[in-house]
């Protein structure tokens, strides 16, 4: 029965056209914005506190109005100035938001008595919900009975029984601890994918954001500094920022030599890299420098030997560098403190800063 339902949701294409916020006090929180989100796509809004991804999600639920000359639109219509309920909005908040008096069954009916579903229907569709979010045999419990996982469970199938035109999550994963979030994150992600509907995810995690969105919008100051994969934006960013807020980079600086030769030198390696011979600074991740037993003498000194269960992170002494060389290595790398190696790296890895 559950597997039939994704047909049931709009797919809505959600157009942001010049779109920014300045609130009565005068700060500008979000800066004149364009953004596409394609119909059935899930996209995130990645960013640090205060980088204007919550007043962008506001703007696009309708909880806000946008500066003059902007507009919103939902599959071609603009729904600019029309309220929150009549936008067909689906919401998750980070702290749940159920009704503590109500049972499972009538929190995530809520929305359909009050839109006045027939009572059959109701049933069909909360049955439906129940079994998609795996929380049969907890009908009639109450919030306060349930763990965090459940209760986010229950607050996604509410935002979605309506059958929403878009569905926006606000930091949805938060309130939860470390293993129960990564839990909650996959089946999430599932979950919005079998229902092919149009979602826009707030958040201020990578892995999160990663896991769950087909794209990414990473945010800074008011801006959408850069927009892609997952995948494009860990590989190719557009800017420093992006680098080092989607998961650990070292920064190398170059003599005045490197950058005229156009090579970079690690202790006794010297790695040419012509496309970026006007930089001063690059940027290179520390899980694409791979490690070897150093024969010459010439090699780098481990410094600092971390183990992280799934890797092993290794510090070096780089000459010329006010920080160490990190690395990530195996979990069964056989270098400890003391040891030198010799760090081999692929010029395609390294970035411009």
């Amino acid at each position: 029965m559950a597997e039939s339902m994704p047909t049931a949701y709009e797919r809505t294409l959600v157009e942001v056209l010049n779109c920014s916020k300045t609130y009565a006090d005068g700060t500008k929180a979000l800066q004149p914005t364009e953004l596409r989100v394609e119909p059935g796509e899930v996209l995130a809004l990645l960013g640090p506190s205060g980088c204007g991804k919550t007043s962008l999600l506001r703007l696009i639920a309708g909880l806000a109005t946008p500066d003059a000359g902007g507009t919103l639109k939902f599959n071609g219509e603009d729904v600019t100035r029309r309220a929150i309920e009549q936008r067909g909005i689906g919401m998750v908040f980070q702290h749940y938001a159920l009704f503590p008096q109500m049972s499972v069954q009538a929190n995530i009916g809520y929305g359909l008595r009050i839109r006045g579903v027939p009572e059959a229907q109701q049933r069909q569709r909360i049955g439906e919900l129940i079994d998609l979010v795996r929380l049969n045999g907890l009908e009639q419990r109450r919030p306060a009975e349930l763990s965090g996982g459940q209760r986010q469970r229950v607050a996604l199938a509410r935002a979605v029984a309506v059958r929403p035109r878009v569905l926006l999550l606000d930091e949805p994963l938060t309130a939860l601890d470390a293993k129960l979030k990564e839990s909650l994150r996959d089946e999430l992600a599932e979950l919005l994918r079998r229902l092919h509907i149009t979602a826009i995810h707030v958040t201020h995690d990578q892995q999160e954001a990663m896991a769950i969105a087909d794209r990414l919008a990473v945010m800074q100051a008011g801006r959408i500094v850069q927009l892609g994969t997952a995948e494009e934006l860990y590989r190719q960013p557009a800017q420093p920022f992006v680098a080092e807020f989607l998961g650990r980079v070292n920064r190398l600086a170059r003599s005045a030599e490197e950058m005229r030769e156009g090579t970079l030198r690690l202790g006794a390696l010297r790695l040419r890299c012509p496309a970026l011979s006007g930089c001063a600074t690059v940027l290179l991740r520390p899980e694409d420098v791979q490690l070897g037993a150093d024969s010459s003498g010439q090699g780098l000194s481990v410094t600092r030997r971390v183990f992280l269960g799934e890797r092993v992170q290794l510090h070096l002494a780089l000459p010329g560098q006010a920080t160490p060389l990190i690395c990530d290595a195996p979990k069964d790398s056989p270098f400890k403190t003391g040891d030198r190696v010799q760090p081999q790296v692929r010029a395609e890895h390294l970035m411009p800063a």
